[in-house]
């Protein structure tokens, strides 16, 4: 998989920048004093053999009090200062014209809930040029929402709802991942930030929200036959459909996705079929279990699923 996104050294969004700016002051000032400490721990190593000699010599006191108390002070006040500036620079109220979307993590994807009702899995849409408010909350453990190239990190603790702004004017792509260790495959819970025009948002909101398509040849609809009966349905959600199970994502627009398993694939037929057959081959540990499939039923099925758009 290929996206437009960049990590958090060539952010796309303010807040991002603002945390970049911050991250290249400290990796400077970091630098600067360590030359200083290698110029000086040189130094030392230099005279050290005349100032033995020399007992009555204050020059090593001098430099100890200068070099491990003067200037580490100094480092810490200027960090300490444009720390303040950065978190001042993140907005803590609700910018005019924000959108509000809901984020829940699971164990081991993301639940993604929109204004009008949309529910999708995954990927975040939003509109570049807007600001979006991300209500962030857990079913189960604690996570942690990040996507480096739009705004920091934000924890989704258990029992509580944590915020997070998030904007960008730059349509894209961004990769985002879960940036605290939440069991077996934290490092396979991932999720996109995908930023579009906000004509193109309003459009894809709209066919987010339609039911899911209805089975296009013979064989989709048999395929639909094997989701309801062998127990897809009792986890997730089709709109439009009887199935309304709410264990696992909602299944209505899958096809429409670009990835698979919270972006740890593709979204191919290939990878669909390894993944509704026997997804702990992609992830092991998940809740989803492998499925007994002939031949035919697995071409079924996944003609049904590739239908749902």
């Amino acid at each position: 998989m290929s996206f437009a996104a960049s990590g958090a050294l060539d952010p796309r969004g303010p807040a991002a920048r603002a945390i970049a700016d911050l991250w290249w002051l400290m990796v400077v000032l970091g630098a600067a004093t360590f030359v200083v400490f290698a110029v000086v721990l040189i130094g030392g190593l230099v005279r050290g053999s005349a100032s033995a000699e020399d007992p009555g010599d204050e020059r090593p006191s001098r430099l100890i009090l200068l070099g491990g108390v003067a200037l580490p002070s100094v480092v810490l006040i200027i960090v300490l200062g444009f720390t303040v500036r950065t978190m001042h620079t993140i907005p803590n109220a609700a910018p005019e014209g924000a959108l509000q979307i809901e984020v829940v993590g699971h164990q081991w994807w993301w639940e993604i809930r929109y204004p009008n009702g949309v529910i999708s899995a995954n990927e975040v849409h939003i509109p570049a040029g807007r600001p979006v408010r991300l209500e962030l909350t857990t079913a189960d453990v604690i996570h942690s929402f990040w996507v480096p190239a739009l705004a920091g990190k934000m924890d989704l603790v258990p029992g509580r709802s944590n915020t997070l702004w998030i904007d960008t004017d730059r349509p894209g792509v961004y990769e985002g991942q879960c940036a605290e260790f939440c069991g077996l495959q934290h490092a396979k819970m991932r999720l996109l930030a995908v930023a579009e025009p906000e004509g193109r948002f309003s459009e894809w909101l709209a066919r987010q929200r339609a039911p899911a398509a209805t089975p296009g040849s013979p064989s989709a609809d048999e395929g639909q036959q094997v989701f309801a009966g062998v127990g897809c349905a009792s986890c997730h959600t089709v709109r439009g459909t009887a199935a309304d199970g709410t264990g696992g994502p909602d299944l209505t627009h899958l096809a429409s996705r670009r990835t698979l398993a919270a972006a740890t694939v593709p979204n191919t037929p290939e990878h669909l079929e390894v993944w509704v057959t026997d997804p702990h081959a992609i992830k092991e540990g998940v809740e989803m279990p492998a499925t007994e499939l002939d031949e035919r039923q697995r071409r079924e099925l996944i003609e049904y699923l590739e239908g749902l758009r």
